[in-house]
């Protein structure tokens, strides 16, 4: 086994026997003076430097245990998909829940001690970066789920499309994440937690836009988004499928 296996069966059996000791809790967006995406620590220097998709294999490896080797995460929503997210954004997110500003306990321990250079941080999000997005994920499977995925691409184009654009591609310059190919249940659950105030690393704009939706609108833009395809960046269709 490589060391970041081990080190992944490590953290694994750590986070089942104890809760690791949380991040610092710094200053999110329930405080007076957040600044969304504050350029400093190494963040800013991760951002500044090239990241190597070879190396980020073998750090990813540690990823790869709850996010699954092929960037698709959980059906389930319980890890959110990664394949082919956008380098800042995810830069942003590993040292937000790195330095205390994104509260995730479960991510905390891994983020921590799997990346500890701003150059691994770079090099992991890189080659994450390069993964096909996985078409096979889980979507908002009730009986009405062509209405809510209308009713969703209604307020989409609204008001989401501007920031997320057309295929839910985001925007890499803007740290705005790509959407297409993520799960219908992490999508919903983190649009409720923007909404309400939970998510203390959320873009301001977009708590905004965002906190005047009912729990079925979020529940029918969650449908849509959950649809959405990037053509050219998803997984070729596997032998006997179409």
């Amino acid at each position: 086994m490589r060391k970041h296996t081990l080190l992944a069966l490590a953290l694994c059996s750590a986070a089942v026997a104890f809760a690791q000791v949380p991040a610092p809790k710094k200053p999110g967006i329930e405080e007076k003076g957040y600044v969304w995406n504050a350029q400093e620590g190494e963040k800013v220097e991760a951002l500044h430097l090239k990241g190597d998709p070879k190396n980020g294999k073998e750090t990813y490896e540690v990823c790869g245990a709850c996010h699954l080797p092929s960037g698709a995460g959980r059906a389930d929503g319980t890890f959110p998909q990664l394949a082919g997210q956008h380098s800042t954004v995810l830069i942003k997110q590993l040292a937000d829940i790195r330095s205390g500003l994104r509260d995730n306990p479960t991510m905390y321990p891994f983020a921590k001690e799997a990346m500890v250079k701003p150059q691994e941080l770079a090099d992991t999000a890189a080659y994450i970066n390069s993964l096909c997005i996985p078409p096979d994920h889980g979507r908002y499977e009730g009986p009405d789920a062509a209405a809510q995925i209308a009713k969703g691409h209604d307020l989409y184009e609204n008001e989401c499309k501007n920031c997320h654009g057309v295929n839910g591609q985001g925007d890499k310059e803007k740290f705005y994440p790509v959407i297409a190919g993520q799960h219908y249940k992490y999508l919903l659950r983190q649009m409720t937690a923007i909404r309400d105030g939970k998510r203390r690393n959320a873009n301001p704009d977009m708590v905004k836009v965002i906190k005047k939706y009912t729990d079925d609108q979020l529940v029918a833009i969650s449908a849509f988004q959950a649809s959405m395809t990037m053509p050219g960046a998803m997984c070729k269709a596997k032998p006997g499928k179409k």
